[in-house]
C-alpha cells in the first residue's frame, strides 16, 4: 500500500461519517497546514477516531497494512546527498563487509574519484528514489515496485574512465532493486546521456518504460561482490 492507496482508504473509511461531519473534515483537510510528523494522514485518522467512524484495532490494522508494504518510506525523506552517500555507500558495505573506503594503503594514487575499494576493483555506488512526477515531497510521490505507474529514476554523476565498475541501487518503497555495470558498459548504454552540456559527468535515466533493459546487469544483493570482482577484473 502506497500513500495513495491509503488515502483511498481512509477516504473510503470517512464515507461512514454523518453528511455534516464528513463537509467539516473535507473543508478542514482543504486548509490543514502540515509539519512532520503531523500531516493530513494522522489528522483524518484522529478525526475519524474522535467521530468512533473507527477503533483502535481498525486503526492497527490499517497502520500495518501500510508499514508492512512501504518499508523503505523512510529513505525517501532523506536529503539527496544523506541518501546517495551516506545511505549508499553504507548500504552496500552492510551488505558485503568485504568492501572498503578506500585510502592510500589500498590505492596509491585514490584521490577521492571513487566510493569504494573492492578486491583491487574501483567502485562508484549511485542510488535513486522511484517516484511519479508531479507536486508535493517526494515521499508523498512514492511508489510501490510493479504498481504500473510512470516513474523515472536519475542516476547522476557518472564519471567515466574512473571506476572499473559501478552500483546503481534503486529503491521502491517495498523493494531495493541492484544492478552492477562495468564502466565501458555504461559508456555503450543508449540510455547515457550527457548531465549538462560540454560536461565531464554523464547520467543514465531507469523509468518504467525501459527497466527491462537493465535486467542484464541486475544482481541479488548477496551476489553483488561476487559480481563486481567477476566484472571489474575481466578486461
Amino acid at each position: 500500500m502506497d500513500l495513495s492507496e491509503l488515502r483511498q482508504r481512509i477516504a473510503s473509511i470517512a464515507q461512514n461519517l454523518r453528511a455534516q461531519d464528513k463537509q467539516l473534515l473535507d473543508v478542514r483537510l482543504k486548509s490543514l497546514i502540515s509539519a512532520f510528523p503531523f500531516n493530513e494522514y494522522e489528522y483524518a485518522l484522529m478525526f475519524l477516531l474522535d467521530q468512533e467512524v473507527i477503533d483502535f484495532p481498525h486503526y492497527e490494522r490499517l497502520r500495518d497494512d501500510y508499514v508492512s508494504t512501504s518499508k523503505y518510506i523512510k529513505l525517501y525523506e532523506l536529503a539527496p546527498r544523506t541518501f546517495g552517500q551516506t545511505w549508499g555507500h553504507n548500504h552496500i558495505r552492510d551488505l558485503d563487509s568485504r568492501f572498503a573506503r578506500p585510502d592510500k594503503s589500498l590505492d596509491p594514487d585514490f584521490v577521492n574519484e571513487y566510493d569504494l575499494w573492492f578486491g583491487g576493483v574501483k567502485v562508484e555506488v549511485k542510488a535513486s528514489r522511484a517516484s511519479k512526477e508531479g507536486k508535493g515531497s517526494l515521499a508523498s510521490r512514492a511508489i510501490r515496485y510493479g504498481s504500473g505507474e510512470s516513474f523515472w529514476m536519475n542516476f547522476q554523476q557518472l564519471k567515466l574512465d574512473v571506476s572499473d565498475v559501478f552500483i546503481l541501487i534503486g529503491v521502491w518503497v517495498d523493494r531495493i532493486v541492484y544492478w552492477v555495470i562495468t564502466n565501458e558498459q555504461v559508456k555503450n548504454n543508449k540510455y547515457r546521456s550527457h548531465q549538462h552540456r560540454g560536461g565531464v559527468e554523464y547520467q543514465i535515466g531507469i523509468t518504467d518504460r525501459n527497466i527491462r533493459d537493465f535486467d542484464a546487469y541486475r544482481v541479488d544483493p548477496s551476489e553483488i561482490g561476487k559480481k563486481v570482482i567477476e566484472k571489474g577484473t575481466t578486461k
